[in-house]
């Protein structure tokens, strides 16, 4: 009967969704620190305009613009220490092996904390300066001041009344011609008048060049200064007034329409920037606004408009953001608009920080307002880029995680330099942090910079993309990556001589410490909980790539051999909880910020409570332990356990934790999290990690399908139950999804897939198997 009715609920929910409000975030007031300012990009280039009424300062960004360089870090003697390190673990003596591979097995040099490992860097900033006519040397009072971001367009705006003139500004990082956009008007004729400047904190220089402005420099890449070269171009189209060049800014006065093109580029991969970016500049300037802005807004819909969510709206939806968050976390009730406007959100933010061909989202997405950025904005391998790309797949962007893939592609060669200097092993490894030179030496400290799971972690995201496309081009393509990482940890496994496994060693848990039983602390162990995750995973996922491909019978066999020998999925402490590490260590921190040891609940499936629940049972005992709070991307991942635990209330409150409001920008290794007024989220500082997190966990509480089949609804919180509707989302084995529920019941569903396929589906706590009609 549930299927019968479908197609006609579908048509009026399908109304509904077509006439809720924008999406959009909105203000009364322009940004008074870069928190508030809204964050444009198209993949490559991206700003963030404050809004300003006197002053304008709009933050640029480049995604490619890195300084350091390429750099060769490895300890090619540091095999040598590996069986002294390991006796040391086997002889519980881990605080000496710590101080020995502190000595011995850690990467040359600074690591991440010198000039040639680099840094994501901002771009600069453009300035523009404003006088308004009639006011003499007053300050400029606007009324009536609006500042927004439509998500639906990709284009953010501002509008006020100054002296009786309407002024309105446009913003977008186009889709179209790749160049930065920013369209000023005036209702009345020949009231805009300002300059037009650029700079940036080190490391350039400013000119005109014709009615051209242009700043250029060079960044430091740690050895002879000669680093990563950009350039930016800013040209101004005029309706009226005139427009004139200093040595160092473009002056504009009396125009009633000005239009501001922004093109830049770095020499990331020899690429020849100086002539694309007078090349994509020129093209833009030959296109009107309107068509540019138009041809921007259906490219970004291609990938935008896959999805709609709708929770109802409320008495509150229609307020400022900056309040809607305010009074959110007490009040959720009032504003359930607001859950759907934040998981979308986090889709346009994927959609503007990474494209096809270019790099994936680092830290800080692409949105960098500093050179010294936080942690180097670098790319993270304990859970960090990862979690960037946990929502790719079930939020209907699937292509949007191929510039991971790239960028794994490039560690396999210097990685398997790593893993020879180190380990003596086969394969390749990155251990815990890189950059776009290709960086897999251990970090610089054994604490955190040992652990082995980086490089088998990353292949999770890549076997997630062919989960999701059953691309077997694809799996064909990454297949040699994903051997490669088998063959590390094949290699460098050792024997338990207690239990008899196969372990790693020397690793860490990412950046947890433990007693020892002489009540000394240490990090380096063997065996740790994720790397046994990692490689039970990894082996299996390359066991089924070997057999869909008809390749490597034989290092097959030998891997589901080596399977027999790897450590369960878990195993249970004393107290109740998944232990951590091989031994039954006592943790430092109880709430530490990582809980590495639950990565076999998410992002694999070897916990679940319909498997293993046992395991499940023990994953909710350590999620107790650790408690709620923590950086907002530690608050995620806490949310997408327990949506995998299926709790749904649990997880909304998660959720709601994300969603307070913060201002602090301090660095944060333990409580904190929240959002800023822009809804970027706060480690603090900004990390975009949390926002990634929460999104993929929004799409988690709605839909899953790693135990086997797809389940709706699986963690509906209460605060959901009364009505919505979801249209779009992704689930493993290439498979669409629409449904709408009412009272926490699917009243009706829909499940398509380019070729029709039987499929099982658990739908109000009844499992079936329907043929999914072809899309």
């Amino acid at each position: 009967m549930l299927r019968n009715v479908f197609i006609l609920i579908l048509t009026c929910c399908a109304t509904t969704i077509l006439a809720q409000q924008p999406l959009r975030l909105w203000y009364k007031e322009p940004a008074k620190i870069w928190e508030e300012t809204l964050p444009l990009g198209n993949g490559r280039l991206g700003m963030t305009p404050d809004g300003g009424v006197s002053k304008e300062k709009i933050v640029l960004n480049d995604i490619t613009l890195w300084s350091g360089g390429p750099q060769d870090a490895n300890n090619y003697e540091a095999y040598k220490s590996l069986p002294q390190i390991r006796q040391l673990i086997l002889d519980g003596k881990n605080d000496e092996a710590q101080d020995l591979v502190n000595k011995d097995f850690v990467c040359k040099g600074p690591g991440s904390g010198g000039a040639q490992w680099g840094k994501y860097q901002t771009l600069g900033a453009l300035e523009l300066e404003f006088n308004y006519q009639g006011i003499g040397s007053k300050a400029p009072v606007a009324k009536q001041y609006h500042r927004e971001l439509s998500l639906d367009q990709a284009v953010a705006s501002c509008s006020f009344q100054i002296n009786g003139v309407t002024y309105k500004r446009e913003y977008l990082s186009s889709f179209d011609d790749d160049v930065n956009v920013i369209r000023l008007t005036a209702d009345r004729p020949g009231q805009l008048n300002f300059k037009i400047m650029l700079n940036r904190p080190e490391r350039f220089r400013v000119k005109t060049e014709g009615k051209e402005l242009q700043m250029f420099g060079q960044l430091d890449n740690g050895t002879d200064g000669k680093g990563m070269q950009y350039l930016a171009r800013v040209n101004a189209q005029l309706k009226g007034g005139i427009l004139t060049a200093e040595s160092n800014a473009l002056v504009i006065k009396n125009a009633t329409e000005v239009t501001i093109y922004i093109a830049a580029a770095t020499d990331f991969k020899n690429n020849p920037f100086k002539e694309n970016t007078k090349k994509v500049l020129a093209v833009a300037l030959k296109k009107s606004y309107a068509l540019q802005k138009s041809r921007h807004m259906a490219n970004y819909a291609q990938l935008f408009k896959r999805v709609s969510m709708d929770m109802g709206t409320g008495s509150a939806s229609n307020l400022p953001t900056n309040i809607r968050l305010n009074d959110f976390y007490k009040n959720f009730e009032h504003d359930p608009s607001l859950v759907p406007l934040f998981f979308q959100f986090g889709r346009y933010l994927t959609i503007s920080s990474t494209r096809v061909g270019l790099l994936p989202p680092n830290l800080q997405g692409l949105w960098a307002k500093e050179i010294n950025t936080a942690w180097n904005g670098d790319y993270h391998l304990d859970v960090n880029v990862q979690m960037n790309h946990w929502p790719v797949e079930v939020a209907n962007l699937s292509e949007l995680n191929l510039p991971l893939a790239e960028l794994v592609r490039g560690l396999v060669k210097p990685g398997e330099r790593t893993a020879k200097a180190y380990y003596n092993a086969d394969g390749w490894i990155a251990h815990v942090i890189t950059n776009v030179w290709g960086f897999t030496e251990p970090g610089e400290s054994a604490s955190w910079g040992a652990s082995n799971a980086g490089s088998g972690w990353l292949c999770n995201n890549l076997w997630e993309h062919y989960a999701f496309s059953q691309d077997l081009n694809y799996l064909k393509s990454i297949y040699p990556i994903l051997k490669g990482s088998a063959e590390f940890y094949k290699s460098a496994q050792i024997k338990d001589p207690k239990s008899g496994w196969l372990v790693t060693s020397p690793s860490v848990s990412p950046e947890n410490t433990f007693y020892l039983p002489n009540g000394k602390t240490a990090s380096i162990s063997m065996g740790p909980t994720i790397d046994n995750q990692i490689v039970r995973e990894l082996f299996g996922n390359v066991i089924t790539a070997s057999k869909l491909l008809n390749v490597d019978a034989g290092f097959r066999n030998e891997l589901q051999e080596k399977l027999k020998l790897i450590p369960p999925a878990g195993v249970i402490s004393k107290d109740g909880r998944i232990q951590e590490w091989l031994e039954d260590y006592k943790e430092t921190d109880p709430e530490h910020r990582h809980i590495s040891h639950l990565y076999g609940l998410y992002p694999a499936s070897l916990i679940s409570p319909l498997a293993t629940p046992d395991l499940a049972e023990a994953a909710k005992k350590t999620l107790e332990v650790r408690g709620d709070d923590g950086p907002s991307w530690t608050i995620a991942y806490k949310l997408l356990f327990w949506a995998r635990l299926q709790d749904g209330n649990r997880a909304f409150k998660l959720l709601k934790e994300i969603l307070k409001p913060t201002l602090r920008t301090d660095i944060n290794y333990g409580a904190g999290g929240g959002v800023y007024p822009n809804m970027l989220s706060a480690g603090p500082p900004f990390q975009i990690d949390g926002n990634f997190g929460a999104t993929a966990g929004i799409a988690e509480m709605l839909l899953q399908s790693h135990d086997g089949f797809i389940e709706l609804l699986p963690a509906l919180p209460d605060a959901w139950k009364s009505t919505g509707n979801v249209k779009g989302l992704k689930a493993r084995g290439n498979f669409t999804v629409d449904m709408t529920w009412k009272a926490g019941k699917v009243v009706s569903y829909r499940i398509t897939s380019p070729v029709a396929k039987k499929v099982k589906v658990k739908v109000n706590g009844v499992l079936r198997e329907i043929v999914a009609q072809r899309s």
